[in-house]
Parts: C-alpha cells; structure tokens; sequence
C-alpha cells in the first residue's frame, strides 16, 4: 500500500479512509476478537481501567485520565498508538497531515484542485501520530492553535488576512492523531476555553480569524483529582465536552505492585546475572509504598507513586552491586538491612504534611521501612504481633530463647559492606536464633535461613523486644529492656 505516491494510484488501488476514531475502534475489535492485549505491559487494571478504556473508544469518546501521579495514565495514553493503522496517506508537505480525501487546509485544496490524480502522497507511520504536552501555566493559545507569522506573511507577501500567514499550533499539526495533554487543571481557563470549539464544533479562532477546520483529533487528557492541588481545575464546560472521565487507581494488592515494579525497573545485564533478590525483599519494597499512602505524615492528596517501589529496587540492587564489588565476590543477594539504601528513593518520592516535615524526611523515611517489617513479619512467622499482646506467653516463649541471648548483654552487629562470610558469622552468634526460624523454614535453603534469620532480628526489634540502633546503613542490635535501663538515671 505504501508504493502508492500520487492521489490517482491511491484511488485505483481501492483505500477507504477512516478517521482516527474509527481507526482504534476498527482495530481494539480486531484485537479484542484474537484475544490479544491492546494494553500490553498494563498490570493491574485488566478488570478495572482497561474495560473502560475499551469502552470509551468503541464509543469514540475523548478521555479524561484522572488519577494521581505514577498511575500509568500517560504510559496507556502512548500505548494507544498500537491502535492505530500502521501508515495512513498525506498530501506530500502538508503541515496538518491533510486526507487526501478530505482536504481541510488552503495548501492541500489548491495542491489538489491543481494537480488533481498526479497529487503527490506521503505515508505516514503511527509512531508519529502522536503528539503530547504537558500544561503549565505558560501554555498559551499559540502553542496549542496557532498565531498568525509576520515572518511567512513578509516572504509569501501576503497580506495578514490572508490563511496562508497562519502558523499551525500543536493541535492543528497532531490533525489525525492522538493529541494528550497532560495535568489538564495546570491549563489557564482562558486556554481550556480555546478547546472547547475543537472538542465539539471543529473550529478554530487565531487573531480574528474564525477558520472551519474540522480537525479529525483523539483528545486524551490527563489530571489528578481536583482536590489534590489548589493551582487550578478543569472548568466545568470542557469538563462536558470530555465524553469519558475513567479513574485510575494504585496496585490492589502486593502482588500487583511488585509485577509492575519487575516490569518496569531498569538493570544492567550484570546485575540481572548477579544479584539475587529474595521475593521477601520485594514484598518489603512493595509494603514500604503502601505504608506511604497509609501514613499520617505523607500527604494523601499528593499520592505516592509507582515510580517508589522502581526507584526503591533499584537502589538495593545497587546497594548489593557495591557489597559485592568491595568484597570481591562474584554475585550477592539482598539482605533487609539493604532497605536502608532506599531512603534516598523514599524521601523524593513523597510529599510530607506538617507533621512529616517536622519529624524530618529521612526518619519518616525509616520509619516507613520499619512499618513495612512489621507489617509483613507476619507473614514468614505467624502471630508474632501477638508479642504486643497481653497474652503472647506462648509466642514470647517461642521466640524468647533467641531474645534471652541479648538479655544476657550481648549485642549483634550487622554491617551493610560486610561480605557474605561475615554476614552469616554475625548471625550464627545469636543463639538460638536458626533453631527459632527452623520452626518456620524447615528446608535446605541456606541462602533464605540467614534471610529469615536476619528478619527474625528486625521483627524482634519491631516489636520492642530487642533495641535497634542505626549507624548510617549498619545497625546494632541489644536487649530492649536493658537499652532503657541503661538510659535512666538513679538518684
């Protein structure tokens, strides 16, 4: 199809053109009858977001995004493009990618009415059929519509009345394409004003000039919900126009979060080939974002977004990269104390209250990893809350025979540089401490026993059995009760 290079071939060859609309309907119900995924790489919202979408655009709906930051709204608004024909003709150097069955700018008529079937055609691919902007309160009319160019009047010598002096904004240019703006609400209402002829009539105005061009466009806008910021909101006309509002949504479960966090981290093919990551450290990642959402100190309008968890992976894969590099060994494995090594991804990540900012980022930082220990201690010893209970006798005399080694004075250090070699010889002080999570995890697996065996230590120290001191990224470990003796003074 794409050999055809003037208007007369095109005609011969029987092409039917479509607008853009019917275009991503035509395909989504190619797609949805193969059983393929339009959205692929999308976790998370194959029951909950992606229907809607799907019903927006066998409607032929605009869509409004709205949700808060790092819900993939822009990453579903670029996957859209897979939608779309591969190629599509243009009359050759149109700027607004005119039909060459439906011509809507001066240029393109008078190209046609001149040269009629020897019209000469481009094809143009779906990769660049998609345009983006982000709004700030700097976007004015003529960036999105146009203005008239003094410039291109003084070379063509035409005269301002004259179309051909206007200057195409990114609208126009994105004419039979997927045009998405971005923090919609961020747009001064003067300017979401401009849009609403667009949405519904297909007009234009630039300096007086009240042109009919019926742009065939995908509006796709995104925003965060209107009480999350005071700079500003969409006003309630456009708010009509946009047909389909969808809302997005935060990972439903743990599980979902650490997908998409796999899904999307960026590592070297070294790191993939030598740090192991324990899916207990994953999890720990993924709860360190929930405990964000659910904490008192990060604002909730604000979000915490996906990109924590990726951000945070990250920074302990790195963390093991630079264990084993000091070390000399070949490959490392992830420790709980590494979570340490996410409080930079952590702290510019969130969004603080108050309270947050006088307590200080980097220990409402800490504070949330620890939140996350406890929360999924749980999980690898069952009942261990119960430690905060009144009655845990049961429980306090399982894992009392671990704990009674501190009692006795002693104090574990764990080092974050420390090799892997150190690491288990520090654990197998503690006595007690292997039998205890034996209990728990009676198989073979040395690599995840000194895992459980060090979480064992936080947990305890979670929950106010033991005492835990950080030193920069190591930590110290001593008998609880004896820590707060020992820091009370006697007359």
């Amino acid at each position: 199809m794409t050999n055809y290079k003037t208007l007369g071939e095109l005609t011969a060859s029987g092409y039917q053109p479509k607008t853009i609309k019917q275009e991503l309907r035509d395909n989504l119900v190619s797609a949805l009858q193969q059983d393929k995924a339009p959205f692929e790489g999308v976790i998370g919202y194959e029951t909950t977001v992606i229907p809607q979408i799907e019903r927006a655009i066998l409607a032929g709906h605009s869509i409004n995004f709205l949700g808060l930051r790092g819900q993939a709204k822009t990453m579903i608004a670029r996957l859209m493009v897979n939608l779309l024909d591969e190629y599509i003709p243009i009359v050759a150097g149109s700027e607004i990618n005119d039909d060459p069955y439906n011509p809507i700018s001066t240029f393109a008529k008078q190209i046609i009415s001149t040269k009629g079937d020897d019209t000469p055609i481009e094809w143009l691919h779906r990769s660049k059929r998609y345009a983006e902007k982000l709004a700030t309160p700097d976007v004015n009319v003529a960036d999105l519509i146009g203005d008239i160019d003094p410039i291109k009047a003084a070379n063509l010598k035409l005269s301002f009345s004259d179309e051909g002096v206007i200057h195409y904004g990114m609208i126009p240019r994105a004419n039979r394409s997927i045009f998405v703006i971005n923090e919609l609400p961020d747009l001064q209402p003067r300017i979401q004003v401009a849009l609403f002829n667009i949405l519904q009539e297909g007009d234009i105005q630039i300096r007086g000039f009240q042109l009919r061009l019926p742009l065939d466009v995908q509006f796709i806008f995104t925003a965060n919900p209107e009480d999350y910021t005071n700079r500003g909101a969409i006003i309630t006309p456009l708010k009509d126009r946009i047909q389909s509002q969808i809302f997005t949504h935060y990972p439903e479960s743990i599980a979902v979060g650490s997908a998409i966090t796999e899904s999307q981290v960026k590592l070297t093919d070294w790191q993939k080939d030598n740090v192991i990551v324990p899916e207990i450290i994953g999890r720990l990642i993924e709860q360190i974002a929930v405990e964000a959402r659910e904490s008192e100190f990060v604002d909730e309008k604000s979000g915490v977004s996906a990109r924590l968890p990726i951000a945070a992976y990250e920074s302990v894969v790195s963390a093991v990269e630079r264990r084993v590099l000091l070390n000399g060994e070949e490959q490392g494995t992830a420790r709980i104390g590494d979570l340490v090594a996410t409080l930079p991804a952590i702290v510019g990540k969130i969004e603080m209250v108050y309270e947050g900012e006088q307590e200080g980022a980097a220990n409402v930082a800490y504070h949330l990893i620890n939140k996350a220990i406890r929360s999924l201690a749980g999980e690898q010893f069952p009942n261990i809350e119960a430690l905060s209970e009144k009655r845990s006798d049961e429980i306090r005399e399982r894992f009392g025979k671990a704990a009674a080694w501190f009692e006795a004075g002693n104090e574990l250090n764990l080092l974050s540089d420390s090799s892997e070699e150190l690491y288990r010889k520090q654990l197998d002080r503690v006595n007690h401490l292997r039998e205890t999570v034996n209990l728990y995890e009676p198989s073979d697996d040395e690599q995840k026993k000194y895992l459980l065996m060090e979480y064992l230590v936080h947990a305890l120290a979670a929950f106010s059995v033991l005492d835990k001191k950080r030193l920069g990224t190591d930590f110290a470990f001593s008998d609880y009760f004896n820590t707060v003796l020992g820091g009370m003074q006697f007359e």
